[in-house]
């Protein structure tokens, strides 16, 4: 079991670095425009690409992830990321450093899934579900190393060893995954996708999209998750600061209790899930109607909230992180080790999807409504209703035919949200 915690962890250290890759350009948005000489409406397009770029190659990496193997595409990824950061670094032009972009964009896509891959082959299927959200939440820990000691080696260095150095970081830290990191425990046989062509490919994805299993975890992905994401990546600090009166470094630490929350909420959502497997859609659902909830309730009132409100906001909101991550524990449930990457591919595209239209949506409406006023706000966030409509009928939905779908095999209400152990090792 040691061998399995170092491997695991090898792996998580590499996400983690991936994800303060992911955030290093968001909080080094002002010294971005004056690098690039480039105005906030071309800046907030680099969180859309980075977004754009991360969903669009999830079918690709899940493809890949299945045929070469967790390792390779950790290392691979690292090092994808490290070229893009490098980029970033030693460039000035605007188009060298989109293209920066979407190298870091392209590597990230790489890495969760097939960290998250990792889990089920190296631990007990009753630990899954734990360890799997453990890995999304001590990942987080790169975005507060993006927001503490990256941006103040920026501040007192400068961008081009900033990104130098994280870029380094990024190179060392595919090192010991290559060393140590192994697809499978010793002894033990793995069937990988073989060499197909773009038509079988297609056919996989598709197949795989026909499986209502895996719409389950799509749509439960999406409707956890984007509300947090496109708070934390766009919209929360122009919000708390210019509708509802808060300073920069007030609104920076709520998106650090953010990060906070998420951490502790992951064990719990994991344990749970661990421990009722025929009822995580309950779960699920239930993140989800309190992050309605308490938006309906702040978005209802006709002046600014009060501070505790808004620090409820960020603390319910927040626990859809963990949420999201029910999605891929569907994808494990459902799927074989020849087609779970990309069945987690498919999954992961739904949150990222969902920010996407919220955080283009919300732009839009902010443009037509006059700008970053409290009343232009409180339209803009109304782009969130029609997305969890989305998500909560995609779920009940495929939730339902999933019970269909099982019924030879489980008998039961909620046999949707059974761990099947042929398909948890």
């Amino acid at each position: 079991m040691r061998r399995a915690y170092l491997v695991w962890g090898v792996g998580v250290s590499v996400y983690v670095i991936a994800v303060l890759q992911r955030t290093s350009f968001g909080v080094s948005g002002l010294a971005a425009a004056d690098r690039f000489h480039a105005g906030p409406s071309v800046l907030s397009e680099f969180v859309v690409l980075q977004v754009i770029v991360y969903a669009g190659m999830q079918i690709p990496a899940g493809l890949m992830l299945d045929r070469f193997g967790s390792r390779a595409m950790v290392v691979t990824g690292a090092v994808v990321m490290a070229c893009g950061q490098a980029l970033l670094a030693a460039t000035g032009t605007l188009s060298l450093a989109i293209l920066g972009r979407i190298l870091v964009g392209c590597g990230d896509a790489c890495t969760f899934i097939s960290v998250l891959r990792l889990v089920p082959r190296w631990f007990p299927s009753r630990r899954v579900p734990l360890i799997s959200q453990l890995t999304a939440m001590l990942g987080q820990l790169g975005q507060i190393m993006s927001a503490v000691p990256f941006l103040a080696l920026l501040h007192l260095a400068g961008w081009s060893p900033a990104y130098t150095a994280v870029a380094v970081l990024g190179l060392l830290g595919a090192v010991p995954a290559v060393l140590l990191v192994r697809d499978l425990p010793p002894g033990s046989a793995e069937v990988r996708a073989a060499p197909a062509g773009l038509r079988q490919l297609g056919g996989q994805v598709r197949a795989l999209w026909a499986h209502p299993g895996t719409r389950l975890g799509f749509f439960t992905h999406m409707g956890t998750m984007f509300s947090t994401t496109a708070f934390a990546l766009m919209w929360g600090v122009p919000y708390l600061v210019s509708a509802q009166g808060f300073s920069q470094s007030a609104a920076g630490w709520l998106l650090t209790v953010s990060v906070g929350v998420a951490l502790v909420a992951g064990p719990v959502v994991g344990e749970l899930c661990g421990r009722f497997p025929l009822r995580r859609s309950q779960l699920v659902l239930g993140i989800m109607t309190a992050a309605v909830a308490i938006w309906t309730t702040v978005l209802a009132l006709g002046g600014p909230a009060p501070r505790w409100l808004l620090v409820l906001l960020v603390v319910v909101i927040s626990v859809g992180g963990p949420g999201s991550n029910v999605g891929f524990d569907y994808a494990r449930t459902f799927h074989s080790g020849s087609t779970l990457g990309t069945a987690q591919g498919i999954v992961n595209i739904g949150g990222f999807l969902g920010t996407l239209l919220a955080i283009e949506g919300m732009g839009l409406v902010l443009g037509r409504a006059g700008g970053y006023t409290f009343d232009a706000f409180r339209l803009a966030w109304l782009v969130q209703y029609p997305i969890w409509a989305i998500a909560f009928t995609g779920i009940l939905l495929s939730r339902r035919k999933t019970r269909r779908h099982l019924e030879p095999v489980v008998a039961g209400p909620a046999s949707a949200d059974l761990a099947l152990p042929s398909a948890a090792g």
